[in-house]
């Protein structure tokens, strides 16, 4: 029997969704995947011990960008970087909303965007989150009511009243 007996299926199956949330975590698509790998490679060293590899490998990805963003700044994507879109004002609209909550995300804490990512991103309830960040249930309803409260601030344009409007701006 092989150690790593079904870690190409859990690979296969999560990786959309582990390159989601690592995006969600970082805002950056290639530091998101640099996340990812280094979760799966974590991952792939304890594969035979580990009960729940999802948590554990979101356990690690949560981790590694609390420490990444305490060692240096996340880099800016201009949206001129990112070239014309379709031309059209419906897309350009949609591309300037999401790089303005992009931008409103990149200033909340590590641990802001850690809960936000899970509540919101990986639907989440509040018992699961501060099971996976290792905290209190408090904790998770005070950062929660901190970044929307700071989203609010920064990004007024997006109209961030409700969970359900906050969900939907993560899912996009």
């Amino acid at each position: 029997m092989n150690k790593l007996d079904g870690f190409t299926e859990f690979v296969t199956a999560r990786l959309p969704a582990l390159t989601r949330l690592g995006f969600a975590l970082t805002g950056d698509h290639q530091l998101a995947e640099d996340l990812v790998q280094t979760a799966l490679f974590r991952l792939a060293q304890r594969w035979g011990r580990v009960d729940e590899p999802q948590a554990y490998a979101r356990r690690i990805m949560i981790n590694e960008s609390t420490s990444w963003r305490r060692r240096r700044r996340l880099r800016e994507t201009s949206l001129a970087a990112a070239g014309d879109p379709a031309g059209t004002v419906e897309v350009a609209e949609s591309v300037a909303r999401r790089e303005s909550f992009i931008a409103a995300l990149r200033t909340l804490t590590a641990k802001q965007r850690a809960v936000l990512a899970l509540r919101y991103y990986e639907d989440l309830s509040e018992v699961d989150t501060a099971a996976a960040l290792g905290c209190s249930v408090g904790t998770v309803k005070s950062r929660t009511h901190q970044a929307i409260r700071r989203l609010r601030e920064l990004a007024p344009e997006l109209a961030i009243g409700t969970d359900r409007s906050l969900a939907e701006e993560v899912a996009r």
